[in-house]
């Protein structure tokens, strides 16, 4: 099956991708200094992502613009555009929307992987695999 995304589709990727790894950065950084390293591990491992999805994810330098002064007003924009993002992939092709899944996944896993995750960040991983599951 081959997938036709427009600019928005992917605009609409790259900010569900990268916004859910600056979401557990941010739940994160509750008076810890480990949040850049959090965003560092979670960038790196969507910047291993492979087929349609990874050539949608490298191309991250445009149209990605999250905003908010606290984690509730970053989630209230990245948890329903991940919940988006699985809704128009599984419309084109589910392999790549199973991608997709399973390269979020492997960011919230690698950003999260430095030892047991806080209850903070066990909690926003849970809500950002929710919000993939959801569509």
């Amino acid at each position: 099956m081959s997938i036709t995304l427009t600019d928005q589709d992917k605009i609409t990727l790259r900010t569900a991708a990268y916004g859910a790894v600056t979401l557990l950065a941010a739940a994160g950084a509750a008076g810890k200094p480990g949040a850049h390293r959090i965003a560092t591990d979670g960038s790196i491992a969507l910047a291993s992502a492979t087929g349609p999805i990874g050539h949608v994810l490298a191309d991250k330098s445009t149209g990605v613009k999250l905003s908010g002064k606290s984690v509730a007003a970053i989630a209230d924009q990245v948890l329903p555009t991940l919940t988006a993002a699985m809704g128009l992939l599984r419309q084109q092709d589910p392999a790549e929307a199973d991608n997709f899944r399973s390269t979020v996944i492997l960011a919230i896993e690698t950003a999260t992987h430095r030892g047991e995750p806080s209850p903070t960040l066990a909690e926003m991983a849970r809500k950002i695999t929710g919000a993939l599951d959801a569509a």
